[in-house]
């Protein structure tokens, strides 16, 4: 078995808070700052590949194993970075909810 990546374990940790896991405000705004990370990272790692794709295309001498290796690369760094935003998104929503329900409370 592999170990987890810190980003895999970061998505992990984004699923269960935004599967009702408690959360606190401190742990809410470390992974809002990790989740923008990520985004960023993947959004620059699909940049990337696109442009290294663009490359080998432009080159008759490019061989075809290293194109088949950068479009494995470029797709799993985009399903990375769908992920990403989508949890994300929906972080933020989660947070907005917790928060109201603390402010609530008071």
């Amino acid at each position: 078995m592999l170990a987890a990546t810190p980003a895999q374990e970061m998505l992990e940790r984004l699923r269960e808070v935004l599967g009702d896991e408690p959360a606190t405000e401190a742990e809410l705004r470390s992974l809002t700052e990790r989740a923008e990370a990520l985004v960023r990272v993947s959004s620059a790692q699909v940049d990337a590949s696109e442009r290294r794709l663009d490359e080998l295309s432009d080159d008759p001498a490019s061989a075809l194993r290293d194109v088949a290796a950068e479009l494995h690369r470029v797709e799993k760094a985009r399903r990375r970075l769908d992920e990403a935003r989508s949890l994300q998104a929906a972080l933020e929503r989660r947070a907005h909810e917790l928060r109201t329900s603390w402010l609530r409370q008071t």
